[in-house]
């Protein structure tokens, strides 16, 4: 196929504002012109001719070199190969009609053998699309993923090219999102004095109600009250741009993950602590938790069940404070999983939300898959609650919904994970007890088995957890008449010489009171004695 270099004037005439071309009267000046090359490619499908065009070259050297370039790139597609000579020749339009930069050559023939996009125009925009349109996992999973790339991955980063993406332009939308929180704070902290404001004029008066009309003006001008991305958002957040950026890689589209080495804030997750006496009586003066994660006492986990005895659901709340079921795993457990006469239950399912939708569902991880055993006092239990549950049935007659679930509303349709949890705050709240929420029952559920000295691998398969390490860092406290035990064990099996000298002083102390004690008494009966006889 025919190319050429060639010099090429771009003087205009004045009157007419033509190129002059080679009647310019500077054409051989050596300096004057500038150099193009121009290349034609293979026809469309439809036969239509195209060529790849660029100019500017401020010499003959250099345009015969992006012409060479040119043509080995049109030269890696084998002849018997239509397919990726297309794909070629669209490159070299697309690169020629948009100015880009010509592709390496060596790249450009690992593309085009696996079957990637010549050109690296893809936007990190478009992979995500693309990357979450061909995952296959639950709903909730894909909405989740699907929220970190609307809210955040695509406003801050989907406008830069897939290929040229680096650590600095994620540590960037990480430092905007911060700044962001401190927007979105300062907004929350203007809307909510300006209702409180609200609050306080009179509904009464004309002048009164000109400033609530004012103000309610004002406030509905300001933002909404919004939530700020906290570290744990942010940290998924990164971990979906990392799998999508994998996958990437796996396809051979890109060489590089930046997810992969950009620095965020750790997640401190909050510790599980109890609710002992001196914390209840500063909520209690407060109002405020010592940690979103706090467990009850085996005491306060009494006073609740005895409180809800009569709930409708009371062998839920029972079966989670006892054995640590997760919500959703609750909510879905079947009665085909629960064999009351070998005392266990078998974990397979579970029901989940997806915004306010129900789904059920697989457990999330393997370690999710777990028999359960269970204790004859929670036998007890479900068996009354079977009875009872067949008593709705027969009620409902043919309007109940056979579910086959240990756990359903009233005509026996599905529980919603998300009422369950209002309705269980409910309780707490109705109870007088200091507040802990519904997953806080299954972490009291695994404080009490180990206070209990059950083994740690035990506590973590009836938990669910994939490893022991996951259930030591969750429940690093433990009750507080365990914790002195132990601190009292530990104690003894250090031998102190202070400690020797201080019981042989005790020793002492307790020999010359108790001296003091006969003598006092020998003196007492003394005068007694003496007083009798004075009285003879």
């Amino acid at each position: 196929m025919k190319g050429s270099t060639y010099r090429r004037c771009s003087c205009r005439d004045p009157k007419t504002g033509k190129e002059l071309g080679t009647s310019c009267p500077k054409r051989n000046s050596r300096n004057h012109c500038k150099y193009s090359i121009r290349q034609e490619l293979p026809t469309r499908e439809d036969g239509s001719r195209r060529s790849f065009a660029r100019g500017g070259y401020a010499n003959v050297k250099a345009a015969q070199a992006d012409l060479d370039q040119v043509r080995a790139l049109l030269g890696l597609a084998e002849s018997d190969d239509p397919e990726g000579t297309q794909l070629v020749a669209e490159m070299l339009a697309e690169v020629s009609g948009e100015k880009l930069p010509l592709p390496n050559v060596e790249e450009t023939r690992r593309r085009l053998k696996a079957g990637q996009d010549l050109v690296g125009s893809l936007t990190v925009a478009e992979w995500l699309d693309r990357w979450l349109a061909g995952k296959r996992i639950r709903k909730s999973g894909i909405s989740r993923y699907e929220t970190d790339i609307r809210v955040h991955l695509k406003p801050h980063i989907g406008h830069r090219r897939l290929d040229r993406l680096r650590v600095s332009h994620l540590s960037e939308m990480f430092t905007a999102i911060a700044d962001g929180n401190a927007e979105v704070l300062e907004q929350n902290a203007q809307r909510r004095a300006a209702v409180e404001e609200l609050s306080t004029i009179p509904w009464k008066g004309a002048e009164n109600r000109a400033r609530r009309k004012a103000l309610k003006a004002a406030i509905d001008a300001m933002p909404a009250f919004r939530r700020v991305t906290g570290p744990a958002t942010r940290q998924h957040v990164k971990a979906t741009l990392r799998a999508s950026l994998n996958d990437a890689i796996g396809q051979q589209i890109i060489t590089f993950n930046p997810a992969a080495h950009v620095e965020i804030d750790p997640v401190r997750k909050p510790k599980a602590l109890v609710w002992t006496d001196e914390r209840v009586a500063k909520w209690e003066q407060t109002g405020e938790k010592p940690s979103p994660v706090m467990v009850w006492t085996p005491e306060q986990t009494g006073a609740f069940l005895d409180f809800v005895a009569p709930d409708r659901l009371y062998t839920m709340w029972h079966l989670i404070a006892f054995r640590g079921l997760r919500r959703g795993e609750a909510c879905g457990q079947p009665w085909s999983e629960t064999n009351l006469d070998r005392h266990s239950l078998t974990v397979t399912g579970q029901l989940v939300q997806d915004g306010w939708e129900v789904e059920a569902s697989e457990p999330k991880t393997d370690s999710g898959f777990r028999v359960v055993a269970v204790d004859d006092d929670t036998v007890g239990v479900l068996e009354r609650h079977r009875k009872q549950q067949e008593a709705d049935h027969a009620e409902w007659g043919a309007a109940w919904v056979n579910t086959g679930l240990v756990f359903t509303q009233e005509d026996g349709s599905w529980l919603h994970p998300g009422k369950v949890t209002d309705l269980f705050e409910r309780l707490v709240a109705a109870s007088g007890l200091p507040p802990i929420r519904l997953h806080d029952l299954r972490h009291g559920a695994a404080t009490l088995m180990l206070a209990a000295d059950i083994d740690i691998k035990i506590v973590s398969d009836t938990l669910g957890h994939s490893d022991t390490r996951i259930t030591r860092d969750i429940y690093q406290s433990v009750l507080p008449h365990v914790g002195k035990s132990a601190a009292e064990a530990t104690a003894k099996l250090v031998p102190l010489q202070r400690k020797a000298e201080q019981e042989e002083q005790a020793r002492k102390a307790a020999k010359k009171a108790k001296q003091a004690a006969k003598a006092k008494a020998k003196g007492k009966k003394k005068a007694k004695a003496k007083k009798a006889a004075h009285k003879g």
